[in-house]
C-alpha cells in the first residue's frame, strides 16, 4: 500500500541519489525575491526626522498601516522605516496564500473566541473582498489569482473531516482537479481563498505608499523606543525620529517593547519551486485551474502553481517541517536546511510520481511569527501613542490588512467595533522562557507527529493544551 503524505523520506522510497539530482542546480533563495523586477533598495534614514506618524516595520503589516494611515488622511505626514529591504523576511518568502480567516480557520476561532468567531468570519470576507478592491483601484500588479483553493484527505479519517456541503468532492473529482492518487477526497474553496506573488505584493504596497506621500527608508534599523518627558523618539544606527504616534509593525522580529517578546517564537518553514512543466507533465498533473492547495495533516504540505516571466508553469512545494531553534534566534544561516529540502523533494515525487525527475529551481526558508493562538494579537502603550500587533503565524498575507485597520483604530483613540473586539482586548498566553519553550516545542511535535499516525486521534497532552489555550492545531 503506497504510503501517505507525512511520512519520511526513506519511508517514500525516493533514493537518495534522484533526490540530489533534482537539487542539483537548485538556487538556495527565496524564488519570489530573485528577479530582475525586484525594485532598486532605496537609501537609509541619516540624521534627525519628525514625522506625524512613524511606522516600523516593511512587511504587510507596516505597509498596509503607512497605506491606510495616508487614505484615512491625506495631510498626516507618515515615515517608514524598514531593517533590510522592503519584503525581503516573511512578505517575500511566503506562499502567496491569501486567505479571509483572522483567525487560522474555524475550529480554531471556535475554541478560542466563540461568541464572535462568526462575525470575525464576516470581517475576514469583508477585509478579502476590500483587498480586492484596493488591487484593483492602485492597478497593482501583483498577479492576483480568485480561483480559490483546495483541500484533500491523504488518510481515510480525514475524508469526514471536510464535511458533506456543495464544496465536497470525491475521490474522482479531486482527481479532475489536481491529479494524485494520495488524494481521496478534497474540498473546493471558491470565494475564502486568493494567490498572489509575495513579494511582488510588497513592492507594490511600497509603490503605492510613495504615489500616497509615505516617506519609506530602507536599511535603517530601529535600536531603541524612548519617551523623552513625552516625546516619543525612535533611534536608528545613525540618527532618531521624533514622532508623534509609532505603529510597531516587526512580527517575527524582536519588539522594540520587551514585554512582547515572550508572545511570539520564530518558527521555520521551507520551500521549494520547480522548474517550469513540460507540456506533457502539464497533462499528466491535470492542474488546469490557478488554484492553491493543502492538505489536512498537522504536518501539512501546500502548493500553488504560478506563471514565472516566460510563461512557464511552475508548482510551489513547501511546508510539513515546522523548526524552532534553541534561544529563539533569528540568523540566515536557519533559512538553508538540507535535510527539509530532501524531504520536501522525496514527497513531492510521492505525491506526483508522474512528475518524478522534474527539478527544483530554488529552495529556502524563512522565520513566521507564531503565537500561542495562532492568530494576532495586539496591544497599546505610551498612553495610547504606539500601538502592537504580531503573530499571524502564517496567515498574514490576508489578515495583516485588517491588522493595519485595527492598528489605525486603536491609534485614533476611538472606541470602534474593531478595537472592542475580544481579538483585539485579548492576549495570547506568553510562552515560557528557555529552556522551557524549546522543550516543550518539542514534544508538542512529538505528539502531532503521533496523532497524524494515529488516525489524527491527539493526546490527552494536546488536549490539554486546547483547553488552556495552546492549541498546536495547525
Amino acid at each position: 500500500m503506497k504510503q501517505p503524505l507525512t511520512f519520511d523520506v526513506h519511508e517514500k522510497n525516493v533514493p537518495k541519489q534522484v533526490i540530489d539530482q533534482a537539487l542539483a542546480e537548485t538556487k538556495y533563495t527565496p524564488y519570489w525575491l530573485d528577479t530582475a523586477q525586484r525594485p532598486a533598495a532605496t537609501s537609509g534614514l541619516h540624521g534627525h526626522i519628525e514625522t506625524d506618524l512613524l511606522v516600523v516595520g516593511g512587511g504587510y503589516t507596516g505597509l498596509w498601516t503607512a497605506l491606510q494611515a495616508k487614505e484615512r488622511d491625506p495631510q498626516r505626514d507618515v515615515v517608514l522605516i524598514e531593517g533590510q529591504r522592503i519584503g525581503w523576511a516573511a512578505s517575500g518568502r511566503n506562499g502567496g496564500f491569501c486567505e479571509y480567516s483572522l483567525v487560522h480557520g474555524e475550529s480554531n476561532g471556535e475554541n478560542h473566541l466563540p461568541e464572535e468567531n462568526v462575525r470575525l468570519t464576516e470581517l475576514g470576507m469583508q477585509n478579502l473582498a476590500e483587498f480586492r478592491e484596493t488591487v484593483s483601484r492602485y492597478t497593482m500588479d501583483v498577479d492576483l489569482e480568485t480561483a480559490g483553493a483546495l483541500v484533500v484527505a491523504t488518510e481515510p479519517h480525514q475524508v469526514a473531516w471536510l464535511g458533506d456541503d456543495e464544496g465536497f468532492l470525491d475521490a474522482e473529482a479531486t482527481r479532475r482537479l489536481i491529479n494524485s492518487s494520495d488524494f481521496l477526497a478534497g474540498a473546493r474553496d471558491y470565494d475564502g481563498t486568493m494567490l498572489v506573488n509575495p513579494a511582488k505584493l510588497a513592492w507594490e504596497l511600497a509603490r503605492v505608499c510613495r504615489e500616497l506621500g509615505v516617506h519609506i527608508y530602507e536599511y535603517t534599523q530601529a535600536k531603541e523606543l524612548v519617551d523623552e518627558s513625552g516625546q516619543l523618539k525612535v533611534l536608528t544606527a545613525d540618527g532618531q525620529i521624533v514622532a508623534g504616534q509609532i505603529a510597531l509593525a516587526t512580527n517575527v522580529f524582536p519588539s522594540l517593547l520587551k514585554r512582547h517578546r515572550l508572545f511570539t517564537l520564530p518558527i521555520y518553514d521551507y520551500a521549494l519551486m520547480t522548474e517550469p512543466l513540460t507540456a506533457s507533465q502539464r497533462e499528466a498533473i491535470g492542474w488546469d485551474e490557478m488554484i492553491g492547495l493543502s492538505d489536512l495533516n498537522n504536518r501539512f504540505h501546500y502548493a500553488r502553481p504560478t506563471i514565472d516571466e516566460n510563461g512557464g508553469f511552475r508548482i510551489l512545494w513547501g511546508g510539513y517541517d515546522a523548526i524552532y531553534h534553541y534561544g529563539g534566534d533569528i540568523r540566515s544561516d536557519y533559512d538553508y536546511r538540507q535535510e527539509t529540502f530532501d524531504k520536501l523533494v522525496a514527497h513531492f515525487y510521492g505525491t506526483f510520481p508522474q512528475l518524478e525527475g522534474i527539478k527544483f529551481s530554488h529552495a529556502w526558508g524563512g522565520a513566521i511569527d507564531t503565537c500561542s493562538r495562532f492568530f494576532s494579537f495586539f496591544d497599546v502603550s505610551h498612553q495610547g501613542r504606539v500601538a502592537y500587533s504580531a503573530g499571524y503565524t502564517g496567515l498574514g498575507v490576508g489578515a495583516t490588512r485588517f491588522g493595519a485597520k485595527v492598528l489605525l483604530d486603536l491609534l485614533s483613540g476611538e472606541e470602534t467595533e474593531l478595537t472592542q473586539l475580544e481579538i483585539v482586548k485579548k492576549k495570547p498566553i506568553p510562552f515560557p522562557p528557555e529552556p522551557a519553550a524549546w522543550a516543550g516545542v518539542q514534544v508538542m511535535m512529538r505528539h502531532m507527529i503521533r496523532a497524524d499516525h494515529n488516525e489524527g486521534k491527539r493526546s490527552l497532552l494536546l488536549r490539554t493544551m486546547d483547553k488552556i489555550g495552546m492549541g498546536f492545531d495547525s
